[in-house]
């Protein structure tokens, strides 16, 4: 019989991180490596994956880098075919990449809050897309949202925070389409304040002032992010689907 510990380990999965260039992503795909997958990295700039895949074969686990846009549909099936042919199957996603915009409502361009939505929400949907085709059964895909898709962070963000609210939709909608049908659950996590190239970008002092907003006092630590993805990729979530959980140290409570 095996233990509850043996339920979250994911030893013989495949998995696709995608935006794993830096930052969160690292983290994410090399904690999946450290839980036993084997895992494909994607993301625009493909030097910087290098990086990451060094990191995740020096745990002892298989990795597959490729360059790819998810705004683009011929990108997402690209890397899902290139992840079933070299390594087997695809069990897990991440739907990771994302980009930020600190940019007021009335001087921001159509151009600029489209660029957000096509990479953080469109991009999501089509990576989820190609993958959900490829997956068998048992298969756990999750979709990074943030505390801003609830909440205010304080900053010009319409297009950011627009995108990660919609982001809750759509794990919810994917969820109803096809844990029943296709027996792949969808959830997402959001994160609250991290250290990241993102936040990197924010005014001086930013996420120190946050933290009285932050019933835990603190920022968040990447391991942390990245238990709570192994938990909601692994069996030992088996029973939950279209969810949405803070990692934000009770931002949102």
């Amino acid at each position: 019989m095996s233990s509850v510990l043996d339920s979250f380990s994911l030893a013989g999965k495949v998995a696709v991180v995608t935006g794993a260039s830096s930052g969160l992503g690292v983290s994410l795909a090399t904690g999946l490596a450290d839980a036993g997958a084997d895992v494909t990295i994607c993301a625009r700039r493909v030097e910087k994956l290098e990086e990451t895949k060094s990191q995740v074969e020096a745990l002892g686990r298989r990795c597959l880098s490729v360059r790819a846009d998810v705004a683009k549909a011929a990108d997402c099936k690209r890397v899902v075919d290139l992840t079933v042919a070299q390594l087997g199957k695809l069990d897990v996603l991440i739907n990771n990449a994302g980009i930020g915009a600190a940019v007021p409502a009335s001087i921001e361009t159509p151009d600029d809050f489209r660029r957000v939505i096509d990479i953080n929400l469109t991009g999501s949907y089509l990576m989820a897309q190609a993958c959900a085709r490829a997956m068998r059964a048992g298969a756990s895909i999750v979709n990074i949202g943030s505390v801003v898709g609830s909440t205010s962070a304080m900053l010009p963000q319409a297009a950011y925070a627009s995108s990660k609210a919609a982001i809750i939709g759509l794990t919810r909608d994917l969820a109803q389409q096809w844990t029943g049908r296709k027996g792949i659950r969808v959830n997402a996590l959001a994160p609250g304040f991290f250290e990241s190239e993102m936040t990197a970008q924010y005014p001086d002092g930013y996420l120190e002032k946050m933290m009285v907003r932050v019933p835990a006092g603190r920022k968040g630590e990447h391991r942390e992010l990245v238990a709570a993805a192994v938990f909601l990729l692994s069996d030992a979530s088996s029973y939950i689907t279209g969810a949405l959980l803070p990692v934000d140290g009770g931002l949102l409570t």
